[in-house]
């Protein structure tokens, strides 16, 4: 009996740490690494900024974990410290400890769209009209000040100030949320949100450069329709465009706008795909993917198998988001 005893307690105690150590994964993971006490997501690979880019990531994992009191400190913490007052959008980046913590007072519209969503997507979970009223002001924000029509397209500039150059107008691929927007549409029926799939999709098509065919972090639309590189950024497909097939594959995980990306990736070993391409250079980064940025390359390979929630302890703010969108993604799309 004594013996008996004994390995139950063994086995209680095998049980507990199995558990403790699955808790400590995923969301948890992230909770405990990058979040704050009062709700505020740090960028570790960039000072411990916070933008609403990570407040929205944040929000909608909490979604998506059913952890609404973790989701009310990250809308609390975001409406008090980043919310405009003046047009219902929000600050874009928040500076710890700097006298204006929000001293660029333009807005990132992916940030805001992910804001809105998360809250929309809060609000059918836990039946909370006050949530679906606030995303629906910051849609009608989106709308007013960052949704444009040019060349025939409809699109959604970068942010409200300084992406018009009035002969052309900068872009930012990786910011065409195609699956926010095509919740927004369900929600509200207007047809904004469905121009921008359709004309962010017709875009996408004409952002193929170099050899790679792979489009940039940052595009210029000109006032005939074509793309081009935008002049004064990098002439990369990188940290900000490696979002770009995540974002396709959430809206539709058959869609032919994959292909460019397929098609790259496929020449490379999986753990030896370069994490960028310099396209116009037609060169590769000297260093692979990895992470985050290497789950969406199997996501988007349809490789499957390697993806998972669970966090390395090397892992900072950025490739730890994509790495749990990614997961998201591919779990609510089965």
């Amino acid at each position: 009996m004594r013996a008996k005893g004994w390995w139950r307690w063994v086995l209680c105690f095998m049980v507990m740490a199995v558990s403790t150590q699955a808790a400590a994964n995923g969301w948890e993971t992230f909770k405990s690494r990058f979040m704050t006490s009062d709700g505020r997501i740090t960028d570790t690979a960039n000072n411990n900024v916070s933008h609403t880019e990570g407040q929205g990531y944040g929000m909608l994992l909490a979604v998506a974990n059913d952890d609404r009191a973790t989701f009310d400190r990250l809308w609390q913490w975001t409406r008090t410290h980043l919310r405009n007052p003046q047009n219902d959008l929000f600050y874009w980046r928040y500076t710890p400890g700097a006298d204006d913590p929000v001293a660029d007072k333009n807005n990132a519209s992916d940030g805001d769209v992910l804001l809105a969503w998360a809250l929309q997507r809060g609000a059918q979970k836990w039946q909370r009209e006050d949530y679906q009223q606030a995303s629906e002001r910051i849609q009608r924000a989106i709308v007013k000040l960052n949704v444009i029509t040019f060349a025939d397209h409809t699109v959604m500039l970068p942010g409200a100030q300084g992406f018009n150059k009035n002969s052309y107008i900068v872009l930012n691929p990786s910011y065409f949320l195609f699956a926010a927007w095509q919740a927004f549409a369900q929600r509200s029926h207007l047809q904004v949100w469905t121009r921008l799939i359709n004309d962010g999709t017709d875009l996408l098509s004409k952002m193929h450069f170099g050899q790679t065919g792979l489009p940039l972090d940052w595009v210029a639309l000109n006032a005939d329709g074509s793309a081009a590189p935008a002049l004064g950024y990098s002439n990369r497909f990188s940290y900000d465009a490696i979002r770009i097939p995540l974002n396709i594959w959430w809206y539709d995980p058959h869609s032919q706008a994959l292909a460019p990306f397929q098609r790259v990736w496929q020449g490379y070993d999986r753990r030896q795909t370069p994490a960028w391409f310099d396209v116009l250079a037609n060169t590769p980064a000297p260093y692979n993917l990895g992470g985050g940025l290497l789950a969406i390359r199997d996501l988007t390979m349809s490789e499957t198998g390697y993806l998972s929630d669970n966090l390395s302890s090397d892992q900072n703010y950025f490739s730890a988001s994509l790495q749990l969108l990614t997961w998201l993604a591919s779990q609510e799309k089965r």
